[in-house]
């Protein structure tokens, strides 16, 4: 691309990290007509809006993204020279995702797991409730959310729900609460749980459950994290519900055992993406290695 202007695109990149070109123009001591030309002049380059104005701010496109992410590893090229003579550090590509803030760790690290120790990737890893994962997603914060909790869909913002796992259920608990009984119904008789709570897809099908096989068990308690829910089951003082995968280390340590599967209930896990003109390569390698392991 011989004939692309680099000082333009130092222009947008100070504009994009600034959010504001009034302030960008202040720093750079230029004035802001001069800056809102370069950055025409970038958009008629590349062939698309970089920026949409909402009120004062100015907020990234998709497109706009797209050239930060290159515009960072561009500017980069610099430090890499010096840390390439020194030895240290290299450009990297970014790659956002987002967890839902109860979700399995263990099952995030396994989505993880091709991106560890390779020096090429910066993760950026945020976890939230759906709703700020979501809005993330929507202006382009985030490349794809990871979520047990299949998303809304309306009209005007159409996720796609990839499933890349569908785990069993069990009934989990100490060795010396489990003993030598492996009958859901018999446990449930006999010793406290640790629940979901309520309004989770997993506690409507527990209770769905429960109410068929005609037990009332003992709620110990409601737990809205999967990873304070692995932590109160290894105290000893009642059994949990929770996919096994939440407690795999654990399990194979013998800290903890596993009953029978609940029957007909199973948690899965989604990557939730935006249709994007522009998608991350990364994320659909990632979510492709999910699936391929899944089956």
């Amino acid at each position: 691309m011989a004939d692309f202007n680099y000082n333009h695109l130092r222009y947008f990149w100070a504009v994009a990290q600034d959010g504001n070109l009034t302030r960008t123009a202040e720093r750079l001591n230029v004035s802001q007509s001069a800056l809102s030309v370069q950055i025409r002049k970038l958009e008629d380059r590349l062939g698309h809006p970089l920026f949409e104005r909402r009120g004062r701010q100015l907020h990234l496109t998709e497109a706009g993204r797209i050239a930060l992410d290159h515009a960072d590893a561009i500017f980069a090229t610099g430090d890499e020279l010096i840390g390439t003579l020194r030895e240290t550090g290299a450009a990297r590509q970014a790659v956002r995702i987002g967890a839902l803030a109860t979700l399995s760790r263990n099952f995030q690290i396994g989505f993880l797991k091709p991106l560890l120790g390779r020096h090429d990737i910066e993760v950026i890893l945020r976890s939230g409730s759906p709703a700020e994962l979501l809005l993330g997603l929507q202006s382009l914060a985030l490349d794809v959310v990871l979520t047990n909790q299949p998303p809304p869909t309306d009209a005007l913002t159409q996720y796609i729900a990839h499933s890349l796992s569908e785990q069993p259920v069990s009934l989990i608990g100490t060795p010396q609460l489990v003993g030598k009984t492996r009958s859901v119904a018999a446990l449930l008789d006999r010793h406290p749980v640790i629940l979901p709570t309520l309004g989770s897809t997993l506690r409507t099908s527990f209770n769905a459950l429960v109410d068929r096989l005609d037990i009332r068990p003992q709620i110990a308690a409601e737990v809205d994290d999967i990873a304070m829910m692995r932590l109160l089951v290894r105290e000893g003082f009642a059994l949990a519900v929770l996919p096994p995968i939440a407690v795999r280390d654990e399990l194979a340590s013998g800290m903890l055992v596993e009953a029978d599967a609940l029957p007909g209930i199973t948690e899965t896990f989604f990557a939730i993406t935006t249709d994007r003109r522009f998608p991350n390569p990364i994320i659909r390698m990632l979510i492709s290695n999910m699936g391929s392991d899944s089956t």
